[in-house]
């Protein structure tokens, strides 16, 4: 059915509009240009309906209605605007400002407060009563504070912190005018305030560090992309005097995780000079490899590449390396460049299927996302991981967990399933058909009744979604993993997303023709070599600036290519200086923007004509899309291999949810916690204790750290960061994730 067919016509406020079936009336109204006040209403989750601001008048109606959750019919006539529905707006505010205390000029709010707005559009100028008030303290939340006092009960946060980031912690306390948000999280660092904070329309949820250290309004606001998610999200980073204040988002549609909102001052507040260059030039001209991360614009990347066809320079990226080679795997029997997946898809999904992620801090961003599906579907979530995650098992409806390093065979299995009706090729049929299924279970773990389970769980459903992450692009049988996945997506009717484990791993993969291997000189460009470029004050041969101070654009996890743009200066050369001295010779980075690769789908668009907001009605207008591109395929799959034991002691590099790597170290607003942490099992079989000093020995690394008892974790299985590692922790980053360990007690 086309859009066309869906839309209906009616009257708002005398004009002939049209909205389509299953809109509200507010819905209607904002997106044909007319304007209905809210207080409660957010667009990203389900109407609240506590503020009542949002009436309207229906011709033929004895009583006002709620716009935020009436709908739209044929022929409907509704009234945004009378004397009646003024006054009942009006009277409405004169409840809200009883009693609310008169602190707007210390009040973190002051200046973007609805409240304040509001209160002067209703012409409030006067309190003709009050109500006797209670003590009620201000709580401190982390990174957030909680003032009773200036909170209107508009249950936005609340709302928030159930449908969007999931962890279920707040509550109404009910008690008539003294009613309370309730807490009941409040000590459990891995909760995430800030989006609640930022959905707060008074300043009753504050960011701490923000409160008596600036107004609003001496804040110039720089729309940029995070640069800690594969998601990019839109922010603006706010600054005064060369300083980054805080980041913001555009609340009302979109998400953004702790790290983003908190992650935002890792400028290199360093220098460079003309000696630097030079120096810098001469490591250049004995190099022969350029080693780096994917902490790096799309622009930066295409000049990587040009060097490399100038002068001959191995690339080295070991994480996109192995990205990449998975996403040509999977492009060789799904016939498409890229994956179909992305998040508005997943948030829309009926049936999710999470493999190969601990997703709740590899992308907390995503993990909102599937929380949203699950809230708003009522969806099915299979998790299937080794490790359970307490911090998402309030929506998983099954969990399947395998043993390590059998990630091949949990995905044969799977597969095999789910392509059984499918009109696949006959040697794919062949293929899955001569599957031993009996041996496939003993070595993963994962038995015929669960599959089944997951089967049934299918039924009446429609759009499935298949989330995959960095478990899988470093598994000995990668490209078979790949392989079937692809097959999942082209014959099984999901949609799959490969996560990026980086801002633009997938732009790296996409401009650069990557090598596997380092040569004997090595240039790193935040990342270890002979001779270090490095974005970290001081951290290398000669400082470069951060990606705060920089203007380009990344290729996101939904394939939007997405502008980002310069929030501090940087007193230096930029990686464009350096090429134009190799031979390059363009003014500008950005100067590269139009000159991405077709190939990869990449569009010859100028970077000042890229959009990058949202509009009032929450689509979101970023970049480009990159042009789908297809592949010659083939069905070439590989045996399933044995899997490698992993009996005694083992490790899984995995960060907490507020740390993701060596630019959110050094993040003031961020936690440090890298202690190594585990379950009692795991305890006794390394033999250490709650609090012991321990020394680590994996991948020829040897990392001292204290080690935490966690009760919420199960299984032998320990958890290691790697974030506070250096750039020596990159390398880790992008090795298979669980590994055999030797563990060793030093001390208390």
């Amino acid at each position: 059915m086309s859009k066309t067919e869906q839309m209906i016509s009616l009257e708002i406020d005398g004009k002939k509009v049209k909205a389509f079936k299953n809109e509200t009336i507010l819905q209607a109204a904002r997106r044909n240009g007319f304007y209905i006040p809210t207080m409660c209403y957010l667009p990203k989750v389900k109407p609240i309906a506590s503020c009542r601001m949002c009436v309207v008048d229906i011709v033929g109606y004895d009583d006002p209605v709620l716009s935020c959750q009436e709908r739209v019919v044929e022929g409907l006539k509704v009234e945004t605007q009378s004397e009646e529905l003024y006054e009942h707006r009006q009277n409405i505010m004169k409840l809200y400002d009883v009693n609310h205390p008169l602190q707007c000029g210390t009040c973190p709010k002051c200046g973007e407060c609805d409240l304040q707005n509001k209160t002067l559009e209703f012409n409030v100028s006067s309190q003709n009563f009050s109500i006797r008030d209670q003590q009620r303290e201000i709580q401190d939340w982390g990174n957030v504070t909680y003032d009773p006092y200036l909170c209107i009960m508009c249950e936005r946060c609340v709302r928030v912190s159930n449908e969007i980031v999931g962890d279920e912690a707040l509550q109404i306390s009910p008690g008539g005018y003294n009613s309370t948000i309730m807490n009941v999280k409040k000590d459990d660092l891995n909760v995430d305030w800030g989006e609640c904070a930022a959905v707060c329309p008074v300043g009753a949820l504050a960011d701490k560090d923000f409160t008596y250290n600036s107004n609003a309004w001496e804040l110039t606001r720089i729309p940029a992309s995070c640069v800690h998610s594969s998601l990019a999200n839109l922010i603006y980073y706010e600054v005064k005097r060369g300083k980054i204040y805080r980041v913001r988002s555009d609340f009302e549609h979109e998400t953004i995780s702790g790290l983003c909102r908190y992650g935002y001052d890792f400028e290199n507040r360093g220098s460079n000079s003309d000696e630097d260059m030079q120096k810098t030039l001469e490591a250049f001209k004995d190099a022969d490899t350029i080693r780096f991360n994917s902490m790096i614009t799309n622009e930066e990347a295409l000049i990587l590449q040009k060097l490399k066809e100038l002068h001959g320079y191995k690339l080295v990226n070991n994480e996109a390396y192995r990205y990449q080679k998975f996403l040509q795997a999977f492009a060789s029997t799904s016939g498409s460049m890229t994956y179909k997946g992305t998040s508005e898809g997943i948030i829309n999904s009926e049936y999710i299927v999470v493999f190969g992620t601990r997703v709740a801090t590899d992308s907390p961003g995503l993990k909102f996302r599937i929380n949203q599906s699950s809230k708003k579907f009522k969806s099915q979530i299979i998790y299937m991981h080794p490790m359970e995650d307490s911090s998402i098992q309030n929506i998983v409806t099954q969990l399947m967990r395998y043993e390590a390093g059998s990630e091949d065979a949990v995905l044969a299995l799977v597969a095999k399933e789910i392509l059984k009706d499918a009109d696949v090729p006959k040697d794919v049929a062949e293929y899955f058909k001569e599957l031993d299924d009996g041996y496939l279970s003993a070595e993963s773990n994962i038995g015929e009744e669960e599959i089944v389970l997951m089967q049934k769980k299918m039924a009446k459903k429609s759009r499935f979604s298949f989330v995959v992450g960095s478990d899988l692009y470093a598994h000995p049988n990668a490209e078979n993993i790949a392989k079937m996945l692809g097959l999942i997506e082209k014959y099984g009717n999901f949609d799959v997303t490969i996560i990026p484990p980086s801002v633009n791993t997938l732009g790296v993969s996409l401009i650069c023709d990557l090598d596997e291997s380092i040569g004997e000189k090595v240039i790193g460009y935040n990342n270890v070599g002979d001779f270090v470029l490095s974005a970290l004050e001081d951290a290398g041969d000669v400082n470069m600036p951060a990606l705060n101070q920089q203007e380009g654009t990344f290729t996101n996890l939904n394939k939007k290519v997405v502008p980002t743009n310069v929030a501090l200066p940087f007193e230096g050369f930029c990686l464009n200086d350096i090429a134009n001295n190799l031979g390059l010779n363009r003014r500008y980075t950005i100067d590269y923007t139009p000159e991405l690769p077709a190939s990869s789908g990449f569009q010859a668009q100028e970077f000042d004509k890229l959009t990058n907001h949202f509009d009032v009605l929450g689509e979101e207008l970023r970049g480009y899309k990159l042009d789908e591109k297809t592949v010659k395929t083939t069905n070439e799959l590989s045996e399933v291999e044995d899997i490698e034991s992993f009996d005694g002691v083992v490790i899984y590099f995995s960060n907490p949810n507020n740390q993701k790597n060596v630019f959110t170290n050094i993040c003031e607003h961020l936690g440090s916690n890298n202690d190594l942490t585990g379950s009692s099992q795991f305890a006794v079989a390394a033999k250490i204790s709650d609090g012991d000093e321990v020394k680590i020995e994996v991948l020829g690394q040897t990392i001292v750290r204290k080690f935490r008892l966690d009760e919420k974790l199960k299984g032998t299985i320990g958890l290691l960061p790697t974030f506070d590692m250096g750039y020596e922790g990159i390398a880790i980053k992008a090795a298979y994730r669980f590994n055999k360990a030797k563990i060793q007690q030093v001390g208390k």
